[in-house]
């Protein structure tokens, strides 16, 4: 067997074993993470948010923090509740922007609050390459709706 052959051979394992891993929320995280690996978000049995990290335990909180370039899915959130969903290089409605205004702010803070209350369920991939076939496999699989690969 080719080596691609193998790696997606072993990504159909980590996928199945991934969505057979135990679901935390963000206040009852295990004291024992992986520290790289691939990492879901899902609420009612749905499926929003796939990532990968080679700082696991890190990047779970990021996305839940007060940081609006961190808490990157928690800034898409907000952007669908507010319907800025375009994303502008200009200083008017830059990240910045949109922070200073009192509806997004609230709706960054209300989504940060509703990512700690969503599933999270991860696995140990330390391998680059196998972490982006396997965060693939995931979004492609589970239909995460706010997870993307367009180019920027």
């Amino acid at each position: 067997m080719d080596e691609f052959t193998q790696a997606i051979t072993d990504i159909e394992k980590k996928y199945e074993a991934l969505l057979k891993s135990p679901k935390y929320i963000m206040s009852a995280l295990p004291k024992e993470i992986p520290n790289a690996g691939i990492y879901i978000f899902s609420e009612n049995g749905l499926t929003f948010y796939v990532g990968r990290t080679d700082r696991l335990p890190q990047r779970l909180k990021e996305q839940a923090c007060n940081d609006q370039k961190k808490a990157a899915f928690a800034f898409l959130l907000a952007r669908e509740k507010t319907g800025n969903t375009k994303a502008t290089y200009k200083k008017e409605g830059s990240r910045k922007d949109l922070l200073k205004q009192p509806a997004f702010r609230s709706a960054f803070d209300d989504a940060r609050q509703r990512i700690r209350r969503m599933e999270v369920q991860f696995i140990e991939e330390p391998d680059p390459i196998r972490q982006a076939i396997l965060e693939i496999c995931v979004f492609v699989r589970k239909k995460a709706r706010y997870s993307s690969f367009d180019n920027h």
